[in-house]
């Protein structure tokens, strides 16, 4: 089957102003996230989704397909089935979904979720990895449970499970993933996702991957083993993200 990647990206971010636009290495951010996902070999095609022309300039400046979708849509997911609709990406069974401010998202993360997918077990599927107890407590980064065949209980900016009285801390923490920012889906899958309406549950964490899970829609989460490093929302992150550009790249090498 073949696979598309959709990167969707956006200048309306607030807390990292024309976010796709700044520079990670000398390049513009949504530039970086194309520049890894064609250097994955996951997909057969990968197009960057924006409905600014700023953006799109850029993207075809590097050589990148770019797609131009409405400024209305609620989250990612919502501008990656408009690029799917169109015909001239018919031929894709599986559609994945990178976020524009993940340069660093591995290999093992975007083959997983779209493998969950083109297997038949999960209509949508993402990715998980074990997450630094550091950062349990950090609503920036997003934790995932699961269920025993590998399906998303749930994910909150909060720490989950909770641990209450007495329960063991070791138990909680082999149970908690750290999510990664990749998402695959069958056409179908796809399509349901935008047709439901914007659920409370997701407006409440700020979290999209709960509309389709408060639907009874299944997700699988592939689980990782490699390191994360989460996307870039703040000027903190990208200074810390320019600063691990150049060892992320001699470590490719």
């Amino acid at each position: 089957m073949a696979i598309l990647a959709v990167i969707p990206a956006r200048m309306a971010a607030t807390r990292l102003p024309g976010k796709p636009l700044r520079h990670l290495g000398g390049e513009p951010l949504v530039i970086r996230v194309w520049q890894r996902v064609m250097s994955l070999g996951v997909a057969d095609d990968c197009v960057i989704a924006t409905d600014s022309d700023s953006v799109a300039d850029a993207a075809r400046g590097a050589g990148a397909s770019v797609a131009m979708t409405s400024d209305r849509h609620p989250a990612g997911t919502d501008r990656v089935a408009e690029v799917a609709a169109l015909s001239r990406y018919s031929r894709f069974d599986t559609v994945v979904n990178v976020q524009g401010d993940e340069p660093f998202v591995s290999r093992d993360a975007v083959h997983g979720a779209a493998d969950l997918v083109e297997s038949g077990a999960f209509p949508l599927g993402t990715a998980a990895a074990p997450l630094p107890l550091d950062l349990l407590e950090s609503p920036d980064v997003v934790k995932v449970v699961r269920a025993d065949d590998g399906r998303a209980l749930y994910f909150s900016r909060a720490p989950i499970p909770f641990l209450r009285d007495r329960a063991d801390a070791s138990e909680r923490d082999a149970t908690v993933l750290q999510h990664v920012g990749v998402y695959a889906y069958t056409r179908a899958a796809l399509a349901r996702w935008v047709s439901l309406p914007t659920h409370s549950l997701e407006r409440i964490e700020r979290l999209e991957q709960l509309r389709p899970l408060a639907a009874g829609m299944s997700m699988g989460v592939a689980a990782v083993g490699c390191e994360v490093y989460r996307g870039i929302d703040t000027e903190e992150d990208l200074i810390n993200a320019n600063a691990h550009w150049a060892a992320f790249n001699a470590g490719r090498s």
